[in-house]
C-alpha cells in the first residue's frame, strides 16, 4: 500500500510540473510576438516622422515585365522563311560598301584579297513595331538566324568569311516602320583575271562582284544605294607594289540558262603597278650586265683568259636573272615585256662572246696563210735583218695562248703585219718581176683589229636605240 501511494504522488508531482512549464512558454511566445509587434510599430512611426530617403527602396525595374524583343517585333507571328511582300513585285534592297583594306595582290594566284563592311537596306513590314519617336533598336547575330536577310554571296570568289572576334561581326538595326539595316565585316579573296603582257610597266583592273544566290531580279532587286556615292575607302589604303588609280560602282544583270537573271553589282579598282622597284631589281642589272660585255672590246684580242672568262661570266649572270624573273611570275602563255628586255640583253651579252670568237678565228686563220706564205718564199740570203723584222713581227700558235704580248699596242701590231707583208711583195717582185703574188697574198690579209673596232660602235649604239624604242612603247 505503501508503495502504491508513493507512485501516485510521483505522477502528480510530474503533471504539475509540465502544466507550469507549458504555461511559461505560451506566456513567452505571446512577450515575444507583443515585442515585435511594438518594435515594427516604432520604426514605421520613425519612418514616417523623419521621411529620410536614404531608408525607402526604389522600385526594381529589371524585374518588370519588360517586353521581348521578340514579342515586340511579333517574330513569332509570320514566317521569315518568305521574303518581304512575297507574291507581288520584287523587294528592293540597297547597297553600300566601305573598303576597310585591301590587303594583297598576287599575280601567281590571279587573286586578291579585300576586307570591307557590306550594309543591305530593305523595308520588311512584319518588323514593324508600335513607337512613340523614330527611335531604331539594334541587335547582333543572334536575332539575325531568325528573321530574313538577303542571301547575298561573292563571285567568283575563292574564300571569304565574316569576322567573329569577340563576337560575330554583325549588326541589324530595325525601324519602327519596318525598315531594316543589316551590315556584315567581311574579308574575301576573289579573282582576278590579270593581263600581263605589259608586265612590270602594267595596269590591272579587277572588280569584285556581288550578288543574290535564290532570288532573282523577279524576287529582288539590288541596287547601289546612293550610286558611285555607294562606296568610300579609307584613306590609309596603300600597296606596296601598286599605285590605286580609282574606285567606282556599275550594276549588271547576269543569266544563267538554268535558273534566270539576277541583279549583280560591281566594285571596280584599278591599278597601276610601281616600276622603281623592278628597275633596281631587273631592268638595271641586266643593262649593266650588257655594258660590262663590251669590255671585251677594248681588251686586246690575243688575250684569251680575259676575254673568254669576262663573256661566259656575263651570260651566266643574264641566265640567273631570267630565271629569277620568271620564278616569281605565273606560267603564262605569252610574251611579257620584261621578258622581251631580258632575252633581248641576253642576246646582247651572247653576241659579244660570239664577236671574240669570230675575231680570234680569222686571227688564226690569217697567221696559218702567213706561214704558208712564208714557206714558199725562197731563201732570204742577205735579208737578216729582214727576216729579223719578220720574225719579230709576227706571232706563233703559241702566243695565242700566253700573255706574252700584251704589251704591244695595236697600233704597233698592224705596223708590224704590214712590214711583213710589205717585205714579202718586195721580195716576190725582186725574184719573179711580177705583181701576180703581189695581189694574191695582199687578198690574203684581213684586219681583225676592225672588228673589234666597228663593235665599239654597232653594240652600244643597236642597245640605245632598242631602249629608246622600248621605253617609248611600254611605258
Amino acid at each position: 500500500m505503501r508503495a502504491v501511494r508513493l507512485a501516485l504522488l510521483c505522477v502528480a508531482l510530474l503533471g504539475a510540473c509540465r502544466t507550469e512549464a507549458v504555461t511559461r512558454g505560451r506566456k513567452l511566445h505571446t512577450c515575444s510576438q507583443l515585442r515585435s509587434r511594438r518594435d515594427a510599430t516604432r520604426t514605421e512611426e520613425g519612418i514616417h516622422k523623419s521621411g529620410s530617403p536614404i531608408l525607402k527602396r526604389s522600385p526594381d525595374i529589371t524585374k518588370g515585365s519588360a517586353p521581348k524583343s521578340e514579342h515586340l517585333l511579333r517574330i513569332d507571328d509570320h514566317d521569315f522563311t518568305m521574303r518581304p511582300g512575297f507574291g507581288g513585285p520584287a523587294i528592293p534592297v540597297g547597297v553600300d560598301v566601305q573598303v576597310e583594306s585591301l590587303d594583297t595582290i598576287s599575280e601567281v594566284d590571279m587573286d586578291f584579297t579585300m576586307t570591307l563592311y557590306l550594309r543591305h537596306y530593305w523595308k520588311d513590314e512584319r518588323l514593324s513595331y508600335p513607337g512613340k519617336t523614330n527611335q531604331s533598336m539594334t541587335f547582333d547575330s543572334r536575332l539575325v538566324k531568325k528573321i530574313w536577310v538577303p542571301d547575298m554571296f561573292f563571285v567568283h570568289s575563292k574564300r571569304s568569311f565574316i569576322h567573329d572576334t569577340t563576337m560575330d561581326n554583325v549588326m541589324l538595326r530595325v525601324y519602327p516602320d519596318g525598315k531594316v539595316l543589316y551590315s556584315v565585316r567581311v574579308t574575301v579573296t576573289a579573282m582576278c583575271n590579270m593581263d600581263l603582257s605589259h608586265f612590270p610597266l602594267d595596269t590591272q583592273t579587277c572588280s569584285l562582284e556581288i550578288e543574290s544566290y535564290a532570288y532573282t531580279d523577279d524576287d529582288l532587286m539590288l541596287y547601289w544605294k546612293k550610286g558611285n556615292d555607294s562606296l568610300k575607302t579609307d584613306d590609309k589604303i596603300s600597296l606596296s607594289q601598286f599605285l590605286i588609280q580609282e574606285f567606282h560602282t556599275t550594276t549588271k544583270l547576269a543569266f544563267y540558262s538554268s535558273t534566270g537573271w539576277y541583279n549583280r553589282l560591281y566594285i571596280t579598282f584599278t591599278l597601276r603597278r610601281h616600276i622603281f622597284f623592278f628597275l633596281l631589281q631587273t631592268y638595271f642589272p641586266a643593262t649593266l650586265m650588257v655594258m660590262l660585255s663590251w669590255v671585251s672590246f677594248w681588251i686586246d684580242r690575243r688575250a684569251v683568259p680575259a676575254r673568254v672568262p669576262l663573256g661566259i661570266t656575263t651570260v651566266l649572270t643574264m641566265s640567273t636573272i631570267i630565271t629569277g624573273v620568271n620564278a616569281s611570275m605565273p606560267r603564262v602563255s605569252y610574251i611579257k615585256a620584261v621578258d622581251i628586255y631580258l632575252w633581248v640583253s641576253f642576246v646582247f651579252v651572247f653576241l659579244s662572246v660570239l664577236e671574240y670568237a669570230a675575231v680570234n678565228y680569222l686571227s688564226t686563220l690569217q697567221e696559218r696563210k702567213e706561214r704558208k706564205f712564208r714557206e714558199r718564199l725562197p731563201c732570204t740570203c742577205g735579208m737578216s735583218h729582214a727576216g729579223h723584222v719578220m720574225m719579230s713581227s709576227s706571232y706563233s700558235e703559241m702566243d695565242t695562248m700566253t700573255t706574252g704580248h700584251y704589251g704591244m699596242s695595236e697600233v704597233n701590231g698592224d705596223k708590224r703585219e704590214h712590214m711583213l707583208v710589205q717585205l714579202a711583195m718586195d721580195k716576190e717582185q725582186g725574184i719573179h718581176g711580177g705583181a701576180g703574188k703581189t695581189r694574191s697574198y695582199s687578198s690574203l690579209w684581213i684586219d681583225t683589229h676592225a672588228i673589234d673596232k666597228y663593235s665599239r660602235v654597232i653594240f652600244p649604239g643597236a642597245y640605245t636605240l632598242f631602249n629608246i624604242i622600248y621605253w617609248s612603247i611600254y611605258s
